[in-house]
């Protein structure tokens, strides 16, 4: 079958099982990898056989570390940042290197409703039958419980707070009540739950301080460097455009560094030689969305170009990205264009197209 996106136990199968047949480490109950070859399969690297392990995640590995080993123990995991920081990929690797399956998602919204969490019933048993074991609906918590993996929920203070202290009972007793067949079910060991959050949607939903004390909360930062930031985008954006077999070239370095740098800079308000102050824009500029906009420009290059990436490729996806208020972000960005990009002798360009899209 030809998917448009595979599981990452799927994509990675051979990088997984690969990592299984040289793993010597201590496996905690129910995991597929030790805590240590489940870092190897998130950070990249050589095994003893020369087998090369891709990186899932670059960063600091001390952060995965801690990650991985939180969920050795009867705490839960709360990944937390601004959005587009890959929470949501390591949280959907950390399932496939631990339980081999990733599928087990909770996606948290505003209309999220505790069934979704705890069990629901399929209503047409119900009514024939009555409360009975038959008519109950799994969720993915409760398959999870029932078979010892990682649990996944996305989104966390998207859900209400009174949603949310479902969580509790779950995760301090390990133990889900039904009352309504006078039974409970009770969570094997490998079980436990992966969240994410970002601090974008702080005051949303808060979470309170009883659930708060049932995660062990690991913030991913932004990257730190250009250099890191451009290679997470070279990565995800060569996988994607594999993926999607987009008929294009690779994108050239210098258009992938142009793109991180004019998010780099509005983002943190500051030209990256700290000369010039900048306004920031009210969109987050993540590295997310820098992946998005090369996406985007290589898609414009295959279909209606001469498949290699250039500025007018990229100039309506990188306007796209940073006027979400068509206020307040359009000042920002035409002082942005005017101020640093036209003075870039090496960005003429870039400022051209960009020019001719803000008219």
């Amino acid at each position: 079958m030809n998917l448009l996106r595979q599981h990452a136990e799927e994509q990675f199968a051979h990088e997984l099982a690969e990592l299984k047949r040289h793993d010597s480490g201590h496996l905690p109950p129910n995991w597929q990898l030790s805590p240590q070859s489940v870092v190897t399969y998130l950070m990249g690297g050589k095994l003893r056989n020369g087998f090369e392990v891709s990186s899932k995640y670059i960063g600091d590995r001390r952060l995965m570390e801690i990650a991985v080993a939180t969920l050795t123990t009867d705490r839960a995991l709360l990944l937390y940042g601004l959005p587009g920081t890959a929470k949501s990929w390591v949280s959907e690797h950390l399932a496939a290197a631990i339980s081999g399956n990733s599928t087990l998602l909770i996606q948290g919204t505003a209309g999220t409703s505790e069934e979704s969490i705890r069990y629901g019933w399929n209503y047409a048993r119900l009514l024939a039958e009555g409360p009975s074991e038959n008519a109950l609906v799994a969720t993915p918590m409760m398959k999870a419980m029932q078979t010892g993996k990682i649990a996944r929920i996305e989104e966390l203070t998207r859900i209400g707070s009174d949603v949310q202290d479902t969580l509790i009972t779950i995760l301090s007793e390990k133990t889900l009540p039904i009352p309504e067949l006078n039974s409970e079910i009770q969570a094997v060991k490998g079980f436990n739950v992966i969240a994410t959050a970002n601090n974008r949607d702080k005051g949303v939903n808060e979470l309170s301080g009883a659930l708060k004390r049932r995660f062990n909360t690991v913030i991913l930062p932004v990257p730190d460097s250009i250099a890191e930031e451009v290679a997470i985008v070279r990565q995800r954006v060569a996988g994607l455009a594999s993926s999607l077999e987009i008929p294009a070239q690779a994108p050239a370095l210098q258009e992938i560094q142009r793109i991180v740098r004019i998010f780099r800079e509005l983002r943190n308000g500051v030209t990256e030689d700290g000369k010039t102050r900048l306004k920031t824009p009210s969109s987050t500029l993540s590295t997310a969305e820098a992946i998005s906009v090369v996406n985007n420009g290589l898609a414009l290059a295959a279909h209606f170009g001469d498949g290699k990436m250039n500025a007018h490729d990229l100039a309506s996806g990188i306007i796209g990205a940073v006027i979400k208020d068509p206020v307040q972000d359009s000042v920002v960005w035409k002082e942005y264009l005017e101020t640093v990009v036209k003075t870039r002798d090496d960005w003429k360009d870039i400022y051209r197209a960009c020019r001719e899209i803000s008219r």
